[in-house]
């Protein structure tokens, strides 16, 4: 059977995270039941990374097998025909059968967008994440570079976590000021449950100096969730590009160009 991969972006503010469940309340519930139609069949799926409540995506990729041949762009228009608006198929690519949208990754960027400002986002609300206090931008910066390479990421592990082990290598972490937006962006081979929720808390901890850069240096080292700051909000967090390696032909995956449009025109 041919191997369909297809790009997703979804608002998941109406959405209990990607990974199905009981209630169905979830993005890939959604997607497999549009599927169901499009094709007159049960059409599972697999996706490059698990997205939790109220956590977006500019650019998911999931894998699916089916026997329904159809062209590309049927897959995009026509399961979109049964998806509602907050998400959609942009793009399908027929793949070879060793392509597997999550162990074929090679990485994934995740971008958070936050509102810095003395009122709430209203307009944005569910969009972007919110610190209402002044933030130390370079301090900010100072404290995210000694989460690049690889390490033990155990402060920045949810309970609930079910990794095999809590290392992790982290490419790059960049942090940038857009007019009232701050765009944080974590690129790593994999990351944890909560694992960027939980960083965003200890950055804006430092940033809004109640302590010092070297902070996340001691955190690291405790491989204590304890010790770490609180979980911050989902609202800001989007999965933004996934890395595949370029035989695979899937083109361009990163989706942080779409999303930071409208932040970066105000």
């Amino acid at each position: 059977m041919p191997r369909i991969a297809l790009g997703l972006a979804y608002d998941g503010a109406s959405w209990q995270g990607w990974q199905t469940q009981p209630h169905g309340v979830t993005v890939q519930d959604e997607l497999e039941r549009a599927l169901a139609k499009f094709a007159g069949a049960p059409v599972p799926t697999i996706c490059a990374g698990r997205t939790d409540t109220g956590v977006h995506a500019a650019m998911q990729v999931v894998h699916l097998d089916t026997a329904l041949i159809r062209r590309e762009e049927s897959w995009v228009r026509g399961v979109n025909t049964f998806l509602p608006p907050s998400i959609g198929i942009q793009w399908a690519r027929e793949v070879p059968d060793d392509f597997h949208a999550r162990f074929s990754a090679r990485a994934r960027r995740y971008t958070y967008v936050l509102w810095q400002g003395r009122t709430r986002p209203t307009l944005w609300a569910g969009k972007v994440g919110w610190c209402h206090q002044p933030l130390d931008i370079d301090v900010m910066r100072q404290a995210a570079a000694a989460l690049v390479g690889t390490h033990d990421f155990s402060s920045f592990r949810s309970s609930q976590c079910q990794a095999k082990h809590p290392v992790r290598t982290m490419l790059c972490v960049e942090i940038a000021a857009i007019g009232s937006f701050v765009v944080f962006t974590f690129e790593a081979n994999a990351f944890l449950h909560h694992m960027i929720r939980n960083l965003m808390g200890a950055l804006l901890q430092i940033g809004q100096r109640r302590q010092e850069p070297n902070w996340m240096l001691a955190l690291l080292a405790a491989r204590d969730r304890t010790q770490a700051a609180a979980t911050f909000s989902p609202d800001g967090l989007y999965l933004s590009a996934i890395t595949y390696e370029s035989r695979f032909d899937l083109g361009d995956l990163d989706g942080a160009a779409t999303l930071l449009a409208p932040f970066q025109s105000r």
